[in-house]
């Protein structure tokens, strides 16, 4: 089901997401100073081209560094990125069959808005306690 997702979501608005992502990591690659936000941008990139089954979890040894830099990111690119989102899940929300693809454009939000300190992981892994055993029950 994940796999079905993530086509339907390439196609319809991964693909433009992720470019506008890798269009803000050139951009931000220009200065030395900024080339760690470039490289959450094409990290972040690869997230909004496959969502589905993936999560955004805290990085706990980010430091105060991790802090101003969101800061600095907000002013430069994470606004607009952030309103992509939200315009592009305000328009999935509008139809049923688009709502997972709205939520899942509401849950990047907050990743687009401060994306240092943040880790992107397998859902499996983000939470480890959470499993199916292959009997198909929960354990």
């Amino acid at each position: 089901m994940r796999t079905i997702l993530n086509i339907i979501w390439l196609i319809f608005s991964g693909l433009w997401m992720a470019l506008g992502y890798v269009l803000a990591g050139i951009i931000c690659f220009v200065l030395i100073v900024t080339i760690p936000f470039g490289i959450a941008c094409f990290r972040i990139a690869g997230y909004a081209l496959w969502p589905f089954g993936y999560r955004v979890t805290e990085r706990h040894d980010a430091g105060l560094a991790s802090g101003v830099g969101n800061v600095i990111w907000l002013v430069i690119a994470g606004i607009w990125l952030a309103i992509g989102h939200i315009l592009a899940g305000i328009s999935f929300c509008v139809t049923i069959i688009g709502i997972p693809f709205g939520i899942a454009h509401f849950k990047m939000v907050p990743v687009s808005l401060m994306p240092l300190g943040r880790e992107i992981v397998p859902t499996a892994q983000a939470y480890p306690g959470y499993r199916w055993n292959t009997q198909g029950q929960y354990t």
